[in-house]
């Protein structure tokens, strides 16, 4: 049998397939639009190395070809990665949030649905499964003595992101509840670690770190942010996969709450003695605080209870130790910072389906 998993060329994404390639004996076929932050070379090792790989160059969207992808393959399970997922440029382009997040994923459903009412038996029914992958940001935001978001906190999205994902978690959860598809939802924290698109804030403030650029930190830099490794992430992924139960949303949290200030401090520590700067000055002065983000989110919280008690999962990184490999991963693989951020890594893209 053969998994798809769609997005697969993203952050979590290829991160998942990397994981799977080394640990799973089964197919997995990646779909893939290539927009801005997919990036072939995250798959380099899955490519090379493994004859149960396979991509398919289209979006979500593209319900033929995903439809294409279904019949010809096989598959007993689909891991929907695939999103548009950074809040600043959802703030400035919303409708390709709308397009991808909700659209693509309604598309994405219907296709699968057809599919799955069409398999031959109803054990390859009862065993199908749809797992999506969210956000923490759909609850919304948090005080500083308020609990973690649990499963059952209401959704209350305040950028165009989280409402985007918000409406494609109801859509999710609504074609389980009307047509009997096997669907699970994860809503996950922040995820950082190797292979992030450097737009995001752990591998921004790294490359400008190292080229001399300032540090920019939103406001007061006090947001509070729970960190979770991708490692620790994908793996509770393969676990909801395996055991977890249909129509149930599990929350995925690194239990490890931080202030963005503190983040970025973190990491010019790392690199005060990984990598120095030629004036032995400390990154830290490059750090310049500036106006906040609309509608920024004060803290994010997750309460993983459901998901320990049920599964027997619990992240296994510590932020200190995660931090620190991810820098070091960053220093060792300047090349592959260059090629995305000079979009080398879309190119010479091949189809294979």
């Amino acid at each position: 049998m053969t998994i798809l998993v769609t997005g697969g060329c993203g952050f979590i994404g290829s991160n998942f397939i990397l994981e799977w390639a080394r640990r799973e004996a089964e197919n997995v076929v990646n779909l893939d639009k290539l927009t801005y932050a997919g990036n072939l070379l995250n798959l380099e090792y899955a490519v090379t190395t493994s004859g149960r790989y396979d991509f398919a160059r289209a979006g979500i969207e593209e319900t033929e070809v995903v439809a294409r992808v279904l019949n010809s393959s096989g598959i007993r399970a689909v891991i929907n990665f695939a999103a548009e997922s950074h809040v600043d440029r959802s703030i400035h382009d919303p409708e390709a949030f709308v397009q991808t997040n909700i659209v693509g994923t309604y598309r994405l459903l219907e296709a699968v649905r057809r599919y799955w009412e069409l398999l031959p038996t109803r054990r390859q029914q009862q065993d199908f499964r749809f797992l999506h992958i969210s956000t923490d940001e759909v609850y919304g935001t948090l005080g500083p003595y308020d609990p973690p978001f649990t499963e059952d906190s209401p959704f209350r999205p305040n950028s165009p992101y989280a409402a985007s994902k918000a409406s494609s978690d109801h859509l999710v959860r609504s074609c389980g509840e009307t047509y009997g598809l096997p669907v699970i939802t994860t809503n996950c924290s922040n995820n950082y670690g190797p292979r992030q698109f450097p737009e995001k804030l752990i591998p921004l403030m790294i490359y400008r770190a190292l080229e001399g650029e300032t540090l920019p930190v939103y406001g007061d830099g006090h947001q509070i942010r729970d960190w979770l490794h991708v490692s620790d992430h994908c793996d509770a992924i393969r676990n909801v996969l395996a055991i977890g139960r249909t129509g149930e949303t599990y929350n995925i949290g690194g239990i490890h709450e931080m202030k963005n200030i503190d983040v970025v401090k973190a990491i010019c520590s790392i690199l005060d003695i990984e990598r120095p700067r030629s004036d032995r000055k400390p990154y830290a002065e490059q750090i310049a605080f500036v106006a906040d983000r609309q509608g920024h989110d004060r803290r994010y919280a997750i309460d993983a209870t459901k998901i320990r008690t049920e599964l027997g999962w619990m992240p296994q990184t510590a932020f200190s130790d995660g931090l620190r490999a991810t820098v070091r991963w960053y220093l060792d693989n300047p090349e592959w910072v260059a090629a995305v951020r000079s979009g080398e890594n879309r190119n010479d893209a091949t189809e294979s389906r």
